[in-house]
């Protein structure tokens, strides 16, 4: 049992974190690279990032984002200079920890108030709804690469409206009239150089750089076709002047007008339905960042004392009225005698300006604004948004609450003890960025065939010209035609998208059903997953266990039940361990006061202690738990332990001033999905493992009740025992994931393979893990490695398909058995199937 870390001890860990990352010289820089069009144009910009010395960089295509992490001594402008140099623009994304000076809210009687939160403004990070919400709306911008949607649909319109004719008139001999060609030379022009300018502008930017891209190979392809075409006819002006001929002859004639236009409007089309496609696939982040409240309702005067969590149990017991109690009235309303009914007077402000600290009041069917803790009112609290259960959760005094959750019926105050990019939203929000910015080792290997990708495809299209010339004789015509289509149908469209997009679906679906993924690489390593360690209580059972029985030994006449339960309860409410709130719940339901604790202290596994102070016998050392720390029992003491525990509870020692005095049993629930879903994690190959601190006998009873064999069940371990059990089932050759939700899970979190943290959990267990699932149910961890697998095998897909279009395509190019305008629309549609696959992610588990 460890207690729960507070807000500041989470401040402290994020100081430190900073601190480390000082002290390690480096930070991260996220930039928006404009101009990238395909694989070939992320290659160059991480090399030429990546000249720079100490610079490693991480570019993402769909996204148009770069993320990368700088040593000291380069700056910013370094970083935007040296992707000009590789011939795009870019500029730094703001830090959303940047804040905006606050206004002040407060009226001439808050004054005082104000000034206590002087100093904040600029310490601050933006709500996912005010700064962020701005930064989803450049993220949504950044849907398709290159052109957006909205610029491609008149280029696209003109085309088509262009293009239709132009292929009758050039195809159809029937349709045909004298001097034909000059008319085509007239349609064409529009489609070859106005709606193609987004390639020819691309291509042109490379190459003044010395490089090229895929726009670099349907620019030449287009502008070959369409010029020799105009050439042509100029020379021969009446080469079109008499109509007639069959369909064949039509095939061979020397102008391209209908080529160079046909190739643009199916490249136009495609981009066109990539951007919707992507956008679509990006929906689910951008859905997760509208999650947040666009106001809050501010308390400024509320002064009111937080309630303490030792003092959670309010009435009071005879047979302890004499221990010092806290009261109820602590928790009630106090205004200011000066400012009567005007004290509780609330203001309205934007979201992205609460402070840590502030008091909001959440009515009933509004979203919380912030992650809080709650200081008066009950309700329930439906946070089926961020965690994907539908069951809403009770909270009261004490309680957490998490920003974006919906109030659904009883007014709340709450304490703001998180905001800006501290919050669970906008943390959320990150994990899944970063995740899709990322990139797994897969995509690598299309990275580095991309970057010589299109040199060598200019090469074999200039080879393949060549050798047509020779074999035909110096015709034209047939060399010309297997020249583009090389060109054409080579484009690595396909194979840039094939992992971002993936990425963008799958994290994004992920995110929806309250599932973090940390990176691309965590996608990869669960394929390799084939063992899986369960923490019980919390993952595998529900986790809130109900107290049983108490059992006070004879010792001491004055330790009777009631004043052993009230003594632990007191020392156990400064834990967030399932035991500990069994405890103290039912100290309450009990009707007895629980004191005050001083010199609280927590070992993880072993249990906690504290002093309490008794009027009539002054301050006593408690203990709870089931380590050394409680004393050496009795055989007697002993029996009556082993007893509470063969009935399938779980039992803790209770120590007084060092003598045990008592046992207090609970029991837990296992929850009723938990059989299924670890059925379903034996349907993917897993092998799991029950491991928990608790005796064998009710490790077993659970056991039985989800379907794992005794041999695959360790009782009685300590935080330490759990690690060394991952490390020995790795010892043996086994690919180990751990499941956890507690402070005692973060070692063995850490040391699996992969850790996946329940969101029900603590903090730590979290920062240890790879994916957070962020509701209590077994079901969705099996969904996190069901959907992670997906969404690998997707990537895969789209991966061996691109590989496989160019390889294949080429050959038949260069072979002439390929016309232009097939290999344009080809080449379109690849790229659409691409990401059309990957949208097949976005409806898993509907």
């Amino acid at each position: 049992m460890a207690a729960s870390p507070s807000p500041s001890d989470r401040a402290a860990e994020a100081l430190g974190r900073t601190a480390l990352q000082d002290a390690e010289g480096t930070r991260r820089v996220d930039l928006d690279v404009t101009g990238m069009t395909c694989a070939s144009c992320v290659g160059r910009v991480e090399r030429k990032l990546g000249k720079i010395e100490g610079v490693e960089a991480s570019v993402n295509l769909p996204l148009e984002r770069a993320t990368v992490t700088v040593p000291a001594g380069v700056s910013d402008q370094d970083l935007l200079d040296a992707v000009a140099k590789a011939g795009y623009t870019a500029a730094v994304r703001p830090d959303p920890r940047a804040r905006p000076a606050r206004r002040d809210r407060h009226d001439d009687g808050g004054t005082g108030h104000a000034a206590d939160h002087a100093g904040h403004s600029d310490h601050r990070g933006h709500e996912a709804t005010g700064a962020e919400h701005g930064e989803h709306e450049g993220h949504e911008d950044h849907m398709a690469h290159g052109p957006s949607a909205d610029v491609l649909r008149p280029r696209l319109i003109v085309a088509a409206i262009l293009t239709v004719p132009l292929v009758l008139i050039s195809m159809v001999p029937a349709l045909q009239f004298p001097h034909w060609g000059w008319v085509a030379l007239a349609m064409s022009a529009p489609v070859a150089l106005w709606c193609a300018w987004p390639f020819h502008s691309a291509a042109f930017r490379a190459a003044r750089h010395g490089s090229s891209t895929m726009d670099s190979l349907v620019s030449v392809g287009v502008l070959v076709a369409w010029t020799y075409s105009a050439v042509e006819l100029v020379l021969e002006p009446g080469m079109t002047a008499h109509v007639g001929g069959t369909m064949a002859e039509m095939m061979h004639h020397s102008l391209y007008f209908e080529t160079a236009a046909v190739i643009t409007t199916f490249l136009l089309l495609g981009r066109w339905l990539e951007a919707r496609a992507k956008r679509e696939a990006g929906r689910a982040l951008r859905s997760l960042l509208d999650l947040g409240a666009a106001q809050a309702t501010v308390l400024p005067h509320w002064d009111a004392q937080t309630p303490d969590a030792s003092a959670s149990v309010a009435a009071v017991s005879g047979d302890f009225s004499g221990v010092e109690a806290a009261s109820t009235s602590d928790k009630s309303p106090q205004t200011h005698d000066d400012g009567g009914a005007d004290a509780l007077t609330e203001r309205v402000i934007p979201a992205e300006e609460l402070e840590p600290g502030d008091v909001v009041v959440i009515r009933p069917g509004e979203k919380v604004p912030t992650d809080a803790v709650v200081l008066e009112g009950t309700s329930a609290v439906d946070a089926s948004l961020l965690t994907g259960e539908s069951v809403p959760v009770e909270v009261g005094p004490g309680d957490e609450i998490t920003g974006a959750t919906v109030n659904t019926s009883g007014r709340l105050i709450a304490r703001a003890t998180r905001t800006g990019a501290d919050t669970t939203l906008a943390q959320m929000g990150q994990l899944v960025s970063d995740a899709q910015t990322g990139k797994a080792r897969v995509a690598r290997l299309a990275d580095r065939i991309s970057a010589v990708f299109v040199p060598i495809v200019l090469v074999l299209a200039v080879l393949t010209f060549v050798v047509w010339m020779l074999v035909t004789g110096g015709d034209v015509a047939p060399a010309l035609r297997a020249g583009v289509a090389v060109l054409v149908i080579a484009c690595p469209c396909a194979l840039g998208l094939a992992t971002p997009v993936g990425l963008l679906a799958g994290t994004g679906r992920a995110s929806q059903l309250g599932i973090l993924i940390g990176g691309p690489e965590v996608l990869e390593d669960t394929r390799t997953v084939d063992t899986i360690v369960l923490d019980k209580t919390g993952t595998v059972t529900e986790g809130r266990m109900a107290l049983s029985d108490v059992h006070a030994f004879a010792d001491d006449a004055a330790l009777t039940e009631d004043r052993i339960l009230a003594l632990a309860a007191a020392v156990e409410a400064g834990s967030e361990h399932p035991i500990a709130r069994a405890i103290v719940a039912g100290a309450r339901e009990r009707g007895l006061t629980v004191p005050r604790v001083a010199d609280f202290a927590s070992t993880a596994g072993g249990g906690v202690t504290g002093t309490v102070a008794l009027p009539e016998a002054g301050p006593v050392r408690v203990a709870v738990g089931r380590g050394d720390l409680v004393g050496e029992p009795s055989p007697a003491q002993q029996a009556e332990f082993d007893a509470a525990e063969q009935a399938g509870a779980t039992a803790v020692w209770v120590a007084v001033d060092g003598r045990v005095a008592g046992v207090l049993s609970v029991k837990d629930t296992v929850k009723p999905s938990s059989a299924a879903a670890i059925a379903r994690l034996k349907e993917l190959g897993l092998r799991p493992l029950l491991v928990t601190g608790d005796n064998a006998a009710v490790a077993a009873q659970v056991a039985a009740a989800v379907g794992i064999p005794a041999e695959d069940v360790v009782a009685g371990v300590r935080p330490e025992d759990k690690v060394d059990v991952v490390t020995r089932l790795q010892s043996e050759g086994r690919v180990v994931a751990m499941v956890g939700d507690g402070v005692n899970d973060a070692p063995a979190l850490a040391a699996a393979d992969m850790g996946i943290a329940m969101g029900s959990g603590t903090d730590v267990a979290r920062e240890a893990a790879q994916i957070t699932v962020m509701g209590d149910d077994l079901d969705q961890v099996v969904q996190a490695l069901d959907l992670s697998r997906r969404t690998l095998g997707i990537i895969r897909m789209n991966l061996f398909w691109a590989f496989a279009y160019n390889v294949l395509g080429i050959p038949v190019a260069a072979l002439g058995l390929l016309n232009p305008m097939i290999a344009g629309g080809a080449m379109a549609a690849s790229s659409v199937l691409v990401v059309l696959n990957s949208l097949r992610l976005t409806r898993y588990a509907r």
